[in-house]
């Protein structure tokens, strides 16, 4: 297998978006307020006095779809950029 030709110079440097952070600021006011008291009671019952890496853990567990029935899988992706941004602002 041959090596591929660069036929455009690099163009420097890149940006690395955090998916967690565009989906929970692409929400809107109400629904980022509804997710932060959802992921609150979330971390109350599962992980109370929890620090930032224990709600990043369980923020994980959502979006690597460990989740009841109950829950579909698109609130279980804001959910988790919701505990992560709390993770984040407990750090």
């Amino acid at each position: 297998m041959g090596h591929p030709h660069q036929t455009e110079p690099a163009s420097g440097a890149c940006e690395v978006v955090d998916f967690d952070e565009a989906l929970f600021d692409a929400c809107s006011a109400e629904v980022r307020a509804d997710l932060l008291a959802e992921a609150r009671l979330l971390a109350g019952v599962f992980a109370p006095g929890a620090d930032g890496a224990a709600l990043g853990k369980l923020a994980g567990q959502l979006s690597a779809g460990e989740r009841d029935a109950e829950i579909g899988r698109a609130h279980a992706r804001r959910l988790a950029s919701a505990l992560k941004r709390l993770a984040r602002d407990a750090a």
